[in-house]
């Protein structure tokens, strides 16, 4: 062995072991927003933010099933309880009454800050009069025991008024003291993580402690079970799915290839030789990622699958074009040529993926092609000096035989398959965008089963459906909290016309410094108050010092400081407002959903004055869609460049129009199959049969290549037949086992690359080869 040789073996050992000690410290990412653009509208930006670091991102749905109502009342309090003072998580809310008192001692200290109906009128004479006429009224129903406790602290009925407002916006029913579904069935809790909802290691470690608080408080209750949802729960359970998925389908690819290798070539060397190029190229293109990005993706790590069917391809050539008393350096130069043109292509059709602007598909890129340049250099500098000096393999001649009959008939099947071709085309054509799956959720890796569950625990949970978003930026939160107070007056006058049912708010939990202020300047002083509640109380059956704590009380909230969000630690007010005020790199954002939109035109009409007030409407679904046409788009355009890429490096590097358009024409026949194959069996495409599409173009053009006729008349047809069978088998495998994963996105991929691949072989053979009837038996 040469020094050359050694020296080879060396930094391929060094780079692998590197490459899988990186990987193996990396946590994987199964963050849907890596296939987000890098750079949305700040609107988007806000939206995916939440998504991934807001509030809404560490929330857990709970529930509770299996057992009578007045049981599962008890395994909700022992199961908050248990977290309560579990560090993993920052609350833990089931309605029951100490939460609930909690917040109302709180709301009943700050009414008069937080209440909207605090007026200077309100407390004049004549509003403090009608105040205490309504109040004798109300004394005299059926709430009389109730108003009577709280009347001499509140004789203008700020608290109720209050709770009323916050409760506006609806929320689960209660049953023996905590929350329950609509119908009783399930116990309802709400919980909240410490860590944001992409540190999925944490969210990991959040589960398992809910998981084991919930096993012993039922410990008495076999029939009980728990039901959780949200996204911390989706990422945990998509990547582990993903990781399952991985290891159980490259298990199955392995074999797979394996034994059609074993059968090909009977040798156990050989097997394991061919192998090695596809392990090294996982495991660098891999280390090559985490290097890049810093993580590595789920959907990236399932494309390790893809390795298996396309780097052996490398190995296969080789194997099967050695002569015994050749040295298999002698075959790389007469094969590299081909091979590196070939490796090259597939180069420039990932190489698009990486100037997407988009991080998911960027890190595909990045994947394939260092796996694929690894996979190339594994076999032209590391295997030749692991091979014996004329090292020779049984030949595969008698898979070529197919091919062979295929090719030699392919001018009679010429012409009706490109007419076949031409009217599925147009087919496509007249079909336009409804071949696009348009909606954004169609990328979503969680299963149907868990979107209906986390759907049916939020309707119990009485969340509403919110499609539409008013959304407004400012560079501090009080400026974000007064824009949200005007935008308010405008929604309320939506509200009014019956265009919405409703909306929510940040400054519902937390009015402005400004409003506050105002608030407090609308209370009039200790003499003052006196006397108008003197001259309201008069003739009226009042004790003197009755109201005495509504005295004390208002003075104090007219000389208090104004409340800030660290007021409101430990109240359910907290979470609210966190969930729809959020600060990114030093710009706050208020969001104000908006309930039941009934009349679409009529918030379209208010936009204009909304944008005066600073902020945006936006219809999430249609906002999203957009987004996701968007990058669809994109995608699409880079594709098509990347596709333009590979056309002029065949072009160059052939210097042939003629030998070019042997090579493009198969891949474009297939390209086209394949789609006319996947929408005439209802399949939607996505952006991943978009990538998916790129990549048949990067696998097929091996096979065109060696199917080009002046590759094929310089070479053994049979065996060169016989390699690109091989190859093809090897692939389709390797994407097939693929199309089984429980990951749509990775589905989608195995099955769109095993079609397309066939397809590639297929029309080489038919539309390029020209091969004479072999000479030798």
């Amino acid at each position: 062995m040469s020094r050359a040789a050694r020296l080879a073996i060396v930094l391929w050992l060094a780079l692998v072991a590197g490459s899988v000690a990186l990987v193996s410290r990396t946590t994987l990412s199964t963050d849907l927003s890596a296939f987000l653009p890098r750079s949305p509208s700040a609107t988007q930006q806000v939206l995916v933010d939440q998504l991934r670091e807001g509030v809404v991102s560490r929330l857990i749905l709970i529930g509770i099933e299996g057992a009578a109502p007045p049981r599962l009342a008890e395994l909700s309090e022992a199961l908050r309880a248990r977290l309560r003072g579990d560090p993993a998580f920052a609350s833990v809310n089931n309605g029951a009454q100490e939460l609930i008192e909690a917040d109302g001692k709180f709301l009943l200290e700050q009414r008069y800050l937080l209440s909207p109906a605090v007026t200077r009128q309100r407390f004049s004479a004549q509003g403090l009069r009608a105040a205490l006429e309504r109040d004798l009224d109300l004394l005299a129903s059926s709430a009389g025991m109730f108003l009577a406790k709280a009347l001499p602290a509140d004789p203008t009925g700020e608290f109720p008024a209050l709770i009323d407002g916050l409760q506006s916006a609806g929320g689960p029913e209660q049953r023996e003291g905590v929350w329950f579904s609509p119908d009783g069935g399930r116990a309802l809790l709400i919980a909240q993580t410490r860590v944001q909802g992409f540190d999925i290691d944490a969210q990991q470690s959040a589960l398992a402690h809910l998981r084991v608080a919930f096993a012993e408080a039922a410990a008495g209750e076999p029939g009980a079970r728990l039901l959780v949802t949200g996204p911390g729960v989706f990422a945990v359970s998509a990547r582990d799915t993903i990781k399952q998925d991985a290891l159980r389908l490259s298990s199955i690819a392995l074999a797979l290839v394996g034994a059609l290798l074993l059968i090909a070539y009977r040798s156990p060397r050989v097997l394991f030789l061919a192998l090695l190029p596809v392990v090294s190229g996982a495991a660098i293109g891999a280390g090559a990622v985490v290097l890049a990005f810093g993580s590595l993706h789920g959907v990236t790590l399932g494309f390790g699958v893809t390795l298996i069917g396309e780097a052996v391809d490398y190995a296969i050539y080789l194997f099967s074009h050695m002569d015994r008393g050749l040295p298999p350096e002698r075959t790389l130069r007469r094969l590299w040529p081909t091979l590196r043109l070939g490796v090259a292509t597939s180069v420039c059709g990932f190489g698009a993926l990486l100037f997407t602007g988009f991080p998911g598909l960027a890190q595909l890129g990045l994947f394939s092609i260092a796996g694929l340049l690894t996979a190339v250099l594994v076999t032209g500098w590391v295997l030749p000096s692991l091979l014996p000096r004329y090292f020779g393999v049984r030949g595969a001649d008698a898979l070529a035989a197919p091919v062979l009959a295929l090719a030699r008939g392919a001018r009679r099947l010429r012409l009706p398959l490109l007419l076949t071709l031409a009217a599925g085309a147009g087919w496509l054509g007249w079909q336009g965008p409804a071949v696009w799956e348009d909606d954004l959720a169609g990328l979503s890796p969680v299963p149907e089963a868990d979107k209906q569950l986390d759907r049916a625990l939020r309707n119990d949970l009485g969340a509403p459906d919110v499609r539409a978003l008013v959304v407004l930026s400012a560079p501090s939160a009080d400026v974000a909290l007064e824009r949200a107070e005007r935008v308010g007056e405008r929604l309320q006058a939506l509200q009014a016309a019956g265009a919405i049912a409703g909306f929510d708010s940040p400054a519902r939990y937390l009015p402005s410094t400004a409003t506050q202020r105002a608030r407090q300047a609308a209370l009039p002083d200790a003499p003052s108050l006196r006397r108008n509640l003197d001259q309201a109380a008069y003739a009226l059956p009042f004790r003197d010092d009755a109201f005495a704590p509504f005295l004390e009380q208002v003075e104090a909230a007219r000389v208090r400081a104004p409340l800030t969000r660290a007021d409101l630690e430990g109240t359910g007010l907290a979470l609210k407002l966190d969930s729809l005020l959020m600060q990114r790199h030093g710009e706050w954002f208020a969001m104000l959903p908006l309930h039941q939109l009934r009349d679409p035109a009529a918030l379209d009409a208010a936009a204009a004055a909304l944008q005066e007030a600073g902020a945006v409407a936006l219809d999430l679904k249609r906002e999203a869609d957009a987004l996701y046409h968007g990058y669809r788009s994109r995608a699409l355009t880079f594709a098509l460049i990347g596709a333009a890429a590979i056309a002029m490096l065949l072009l160059v590097s052939l210097r042939s129009l003629r030998r070019a358009y042997d090579v493009l024409v198969p891949l474009a026949a297939a390209v086209v199959a394949t789609c006319i194959v996947l929408v005439a069996s209802g399949v939607a495409l996505t952006l991943f049969h978009l990538v998916a599409l790129l990549l048949v173009v990067g696998v097929g053009s091996n096979y065109s290549l060696f199917f080009e006729r002046d590759n094929l008349r310089a070479s053994d047809p049979r065996r060169t037949l016989a390699a690109v069978l091989l190859c093809n088998l090897s692939t389709v495998i390797g994407f097939g086992v693929l199309a089984f994963s429980r990951s749509p996105v990775l589905s989608a991929i195995g099955g769109t690359v095993a079609i397309g691949a066939a397809l590639s072989l297929v029309f080489a053979a038919l539309l390029t080869a020209r091969v004479e009837p072999p000479r030798y038996a």
